[in-house]
């Protein structure tokens, strides 16, 4: 583990760098993908399934038999899980709900806004070593609270063609139709452009990998949203004496054995702290079956000691920590002046894993120090806002002269024409 105590302020940005690769040595391969599937379309997308993924497919449609197939390899107790998220899940993104909001700004001027879905959305859900459906659940269920009317979802097969049983019953409990066996920047590439069999979207959310959040970037080249650049997992846990240095060390590796490019950080006040769960992490670690990749990310790994709460609370919100556990005493102080962080995880008892499957809010978050600038996905995230305003013959004798004066100084006379007109029809 890498112990650094009272770290000099100037160090900071280079101890806490992620240990990402540089988007230079991806966006080549990015833009291959693009480049192929813009023209190509399908017959692209199956010949970089083949190189990435290792698999031929004759559909990358799942159909109605897989679903219904996955629904019987799903243990009931599974299912029951499943059903207690999902309805954890769908309780808070309701409670998001907002009203029209609506005003008078002046006698005969109405201005209000309301929130419109997004028509048509992209779901992409990693694979690899781990079945994420539990994401499809943080995606797809705002999706269907909002409106939107086509959710298209995209996850990579396994190498006998194959998704996940839960990945697929998931899916299917949150009314997802249109899922595709596609992975990888090929997915990314086939939502942006839309091909004979894959439709184009509006808007891509998901997180995954690097090559992932490279291509999601890449897509906005092309006028499509995204939620936000959600790349490698990363926790940042601040602790005291206070807390239990077992529940912290499973903390800091249930996000270590995301994989070997997560990263995790421990700040604390206390170097006797610092030592209990660093002798925890190596006590658990043994047991994970995923230890190797554990490992890996725990070297990329910090344990920071810092002399008092001021000092650690500007470190973490120069880091904006995508996962962020406080379990100090004056915790009050932290919840308070934390600025910069995706989803905040409060107490002895409220692990990271909880927000990650069944608490009810969204993991999917901003990684990267992202959380300085972009919110987790939440229920606006599929919606716009678009506003409305009406003007009557009193509103436009009240705000008229305003308008002219101001696109008069502005040197747009047919601006202002457009209210002297209006204002001459009335006089007659």
């Amino acid at each position: 583990m890498n112990k650094i105590y009272n770290p000099d302020k100037k160090d900071w940005s280079a101890l806490l760098k992620r240990p990402t690769t540089t988007f230079d040595a991806i966006e080549g391969i990015v833009s291959e993908v693009f480049n192929e599937i813009s023209t190509k379309g399908d017959s692209a997308v199956a010949y970089y399934t083949r190189k990435f993924d290792g698999i031929e497919l004759e559909s990358t449609l799942v159909s109605s038999l897989e679903f219904e197939e996955a629904e019987n390899l799903v243990t009931e107790e599974l299912k029951k899980a499943i059903q207690q998220a999902k309805k954890n899940i769908e309780a808070f993104h309701k409670a998001q709900i907002t009203e029209k909001v609506k005003v008078e700004t002046m006698p005969g001027v109405t201005c209000w806004q309301e929130k419109r879905p997004i028509q048509k959305v992209g779901l992409y859900i990693p694979g690899g070593t781990a079945p994420l459906f539990s994401t499809i659940l943080m995606l797809a269920i705002p999706a269907k609270i909002a409106g939107c009317n086509e959710v298209v979802l995209c996850s990579p097969p396994d190498k006998q063609g194959k998704l996940n049983p839960a990945v697929l019953y998931t899916a299917r409990q949150c009314g997802v139709e249109k899922f595709f066996k596609v992975g990888g920047i090929q997915a990314i590439a086939a939502m942006t452009f839309g091909t004979k069999s894959i439709p184009q979207v509006y808007k891509i959310f998901g997180p995954g990998n690097q090559y992932v959040t490279v291509a999601k970037q890449w897509a906005t080249r092309y006028g499509i949203a995204i939620d936000m650049p959600a790349g490698p997992s990363e926790l940042l846990v601040v602790a005291d004496d206070s807390a239990n240095a077992a529940f912290v060390a499973s903390d800091l590796l249930s996000q270590a054995e995301h994989g070997i490019d997560s990263q995790v950080i421990l700040v604390s006040i206390s170097k006797t702290f610092i030592l209990k769960v660093e002798e925890e992490i190596l006590n658990q670690i043994v047991n994970l079956p995923r230890k190797e990749i554990a490992q890996k990310a725990i070297a990329n790994s910090k344990l920071i000691y810092v002399e008092d709460d001021t000092t650690a609370l500007e470190l973490i919100n120069e880091y904006a920590p995508e996962h962020y556990i406080v379990c100090v005493e004056n915790e009050d102080f932290y919840i308070q002046n934390t600025m910069n962080a995706g989803s905040v995880f409060i107490g002895n008892y409220t692990p990271e894993s909880a927000g990650d499957y069944a608490s009810g809010t969204n993991h999917t978050l901003p990684t990267n120090g992202y959380a300085k600038q972009y919110s987790g996905v939440n229920l606006d995230s599929f919606l716009k806002s678009m506003t409305f305003q009406k003007i009557t013959s009193e509103g436009i004798k009240n705000l008229g002269n305003t308008i002219e004066l101001m696109a008069e100084a502005e040197g747009l006379q047919a601006h202002k024409n457009a209210v002297t007109l209006r204002l001459a029809s009335l006089k007659k």
